[in-house]
């Protein structure tokens, strides 16, 4: 149904776009290369056919695809963004794409001996035979997300080119700003005026995810005292040895490399110190909202704890919540999940219904009054040099919209 060559060529278009946003510029976007994809997005969407396209002032794209029938059916729409991950380069990616995969290693740089391979990346296997695009090991690929932008481009063609199929009126959306969480803070729920969303921004193919982590940020402040280290005896407090402390005073087991399914975490991704003075940086995540909150709790015991030792204020917790659990917000809706489940089995799809280790614009975008459930966009390990997607997952996506779009136009007559 969704030609091969055409959907990886629109694809590998996007992804050689650098839309790598930045998580220190309070800017909207974040860095203004993002509206060099905005610009083409808007153009080709004006060139499929799409309606009432719109690029804002923030950089939020919004077209929508009327209705082709003569009886009301609910507003439905589709979002996905377009910045990718600042946790590794999004400049000069050089996609490579491997025909009729065979399980084996794919020498992604031959120089730097940079190597995918399925003895670590297991799930490579599920795609022999098929067609896997990749890096070349110097970049991340880009699809997270700009495969769920491919794929709602797509769709919204095919529908426009297939007037035999029948659908409502749809919205679609691509956002910036999503990877340092800000892509639904200027989201305009109103103007969109859809019932209900699904972001195609999950990972493997049949992935449908409904829940996702209560998330916040944590920095850490520890102030220590420097004086000459040869006379340094009862004077000295080295921040960076009170640090390595409140590392390990978190439980040890409670990090991303040794949770899985609905196990919280605590996660220190950046440090930054010397003697006087070291930060520590961490998200702290969990589903179940009152862990989530004894996890924010035990992080301002410790340095309660820390400073009564020490009888003084060595240790400061700033801690600001970044988005929450959008199955509160989904739960009392859940059709919409039930017809993206019975699409992707009509379609021969297995539905992988599970919690997201992470968040997505849908979250937020739920606790503003669109409740927006996730979709599989098809890639995998993202946000590295390892990112790959299977061509055919990005095809199967594209067909789970087109059929959700059909099969509302007859569950509401």
């Amino acid at each position: 149904m969704i030609e091969k060559q055409h959907i990886t060529d629109r694809f590998i278009k996007y992804v050689t776009i650098d839309t790598e946003s930045d998580p220190n510029n309070p800017a909207f976007p974040s860095t203004e290369k993002q509206w060099d994809l905005a610009n083409v997005l808007v153009d080709e969407l004006k060139q499929i056919g799409m309606k009432e396209v719109d690029l804002d002032a923030n950089c939020y794209i919004m077209a929508t695809l009327p209705s082709n029938l003569d009886y009301e059916v609910p507003t439905i729409g589709f979002v996905a963004h377009i910045d990718t991950s600042p946790d590794f380069s999004g400049k000069n990616v050089k996609p490579q794409i491997v025909e009729n995969y065979q399980g084996n290693n794919i020498i992604l740089n031959v120089e730097e001996n940079i190597v995918l391979s399925p003895d670590y990346f297991d799930d490579l296997l599920q795609y022999k035979g098929q067609t896997i695009i990749t890096t070349d090991g110097t970049t991340l690929l880009g699809a997270d997300d700009k495969a769920g932008v491919t794929e709602i481009v797509t769709a919204m063609e095919y529908l426009i080119q297939h007037p035999e199929i029948k659908h409502g009126k749809i919205r679609i959306c691509f956002t910036p700003d999503e990877e340092v969480g800000k892509g639904a803070h200027m989201f305009d729920v109103d103007k969109f005026g859809a019932e209900w969303a699904y972001t195609m921004d999950g990972s493997q193919i049949g992935e449908l995810e409904y829940e996702n982590f209560n998330a916040a940020g944590a920095i850490v402040t520890i102030t220590g005292k420097i004086v000459h280290p040869g006379y340094a005896k009862g004077k000295m407090i080295n921040s960076m040895l009170i640090a390595n402390e409140f590392i390990t005073a978190l439980p040890t087991n409670e990090i991303p490399q040794r949770t899985e399914g609905y196990e919280g975490f605590f996660h220190l991704h950046d440090i930054n110190g010397n003697v006087e003075k070291t930060v520590l940086e961490y998200i702290v995540r969990d589903h179940d909202l009152d862990l989530f909150e004894k996890r924010k709790s035990l992080m301002h015991k410790i340095a309660l704890d820390f400073n009564t030792r020490y009888n003084q204020d060595l240790i400061e917790v700033k801690i600001k919540d970044q988005y929450f659990n959008m199955k509160e917000k989904i739960t009392p809706v859940m059709h919409i999940v039930d017809i993206a489940e019975e699409v992707m089995t009509d379609l021969g799809i297995t539905p992988l219904i599970k919690a997201i280790r992470g968040g997505t614009d849908g979250s937020q975008l739920s606790f503003k009054g669109l409740p927006c459930p996730n979709i599989f966009a098809g890639g995998h390990n993202f946000h590295g040099r390892y990112e790959y997607v299977p061509v055919e997952s990005m095809m199967k996506a594209t067909e789970v919209i087109i059929g959700i779009a059909e099969k509302i136009s007859v569950k509401f007559v």
